[in-house]
C-alpha cells in the first residue's frame, strides 16, 4: 500500500541556513522511507503564511498550497523547536492556520484532516519537549488527525549549554529508536485507516 507523508518545519532559519529541527525531521522522514513512504519536507518560514484561521487569507497567502499538501498526505509531520520553553510562533501560525478544518468537511460530514495521521518533532536546547508535545497531540487532534501510540520524537540538550542538535558527530541511540518507533507506528496507523476509514458523521 502506497504512503505519502508531508513534514512542516517550523524553525524560524529560513533555508539553506542549517537546522536541528529539520534535522530530526529528516531522520524521521528516512524511517518512513524504509517503510515505502514517499516523504516530503518544507520550512515554514519560507513561505508568506498570512495570520488568520480560515484556508485562504487571500492575496500573497501561501498556505492554500500548503494546506493541499498536508491534505494530499497520508501522514503529517508537524516538527518545532523549544524556545522559551514553548513551540515556536511559526508553529503556532501554522496551528492557526489548520484551525479551519473544524468547519470544512466532506461529503459524509467528516473534517477534510480525517483518516490522515500525525507525529510530532521537537528539538531545543532547554527543557520543554513534553510540553510542546502535549500541545501539539491536542491541538492536530482538534483540528481532525489521528495520534498514533508513541508518535513523538525529540532532542533536548543541556541547559545553558550551547551545543544543538545539528552540530552532534551522531544521533543519540534512543533518538534513533525513539524516531524509527515514531515511523513504524505513523505507517501502521495510516494503513489502517486507508482500509477502514472513520464512519459517516452525517445522522
Amino acid at each position: 500500500m502506497a504512503l505519502t507523508a508531508f513534514a512542516i518545519n517550523c524553525t524560524l532559519t529560513s533555508s539553506p541556513d542549517e537546522s536541528s529541527c529539520e534535522r530530526l525531521i529528516t531522520e524521521t522522514l528516512t524511517e518512513l522511507e524504509r517503510h515505502g513512504v514517499t516523504c516530503e519536507q518544507v520550512r515554514a518560514v519560507d513561505f508568506n503564511i498570512k495570520p488568520g484561521v480560515t484556508s485562504d487569507e487571500g492575496e500573497d497567502d501561501d498556505w492554500p498550497q500548503l494546506r493541499q499538501k498536508v491534505l494530499d498526505a497520508d501522514i503529517f509531520i508537524l516538527g518545532s523547536p523549544v524556545w522559551l520553553g514553548h513551540h515556536s510562533s511559526v508553529c503556532q501560525r501554522v496551528l492557526e492556520r489548520l484551525n479551519a478544518f473544524l468547519d470544512e468537511t466532506d461529503d459524509e460530514g467528516r473534517m477534510v484532516s480525517f483518516g490522515r495521521v500525525a507525529g510530532v518533532v521537537a528539538v531545543g536546547n532547554e527543557d520543554g519537549a513534553h510540553h510542546i508535545i502535549a500541545e501539539l497531540f491536542q491541538g492536530l487532534n482538534d483540528v481532525g488527525f489521528t495520534i498514533p501510540a508513541n508518535a513523538a520524537t525529540y532532542w533536548v540538550g543541556e541547559a545553558m549549554q550551547d551545543v544543538d542538535f545539528k552540530d552532534l558527530e551522531q544521533t543519540p541511540e534512543n533518538i534513533q529508536t525513539t524516531t524509527a518507533n515514531v515511523a513504524l507506528n505513523c505507517v501502521h496507523l495510516a494503513k489502517l485507516l486507508k482500509q477502514n476509514p472513520y464512519p459517516s458523521q452525517v445522522s
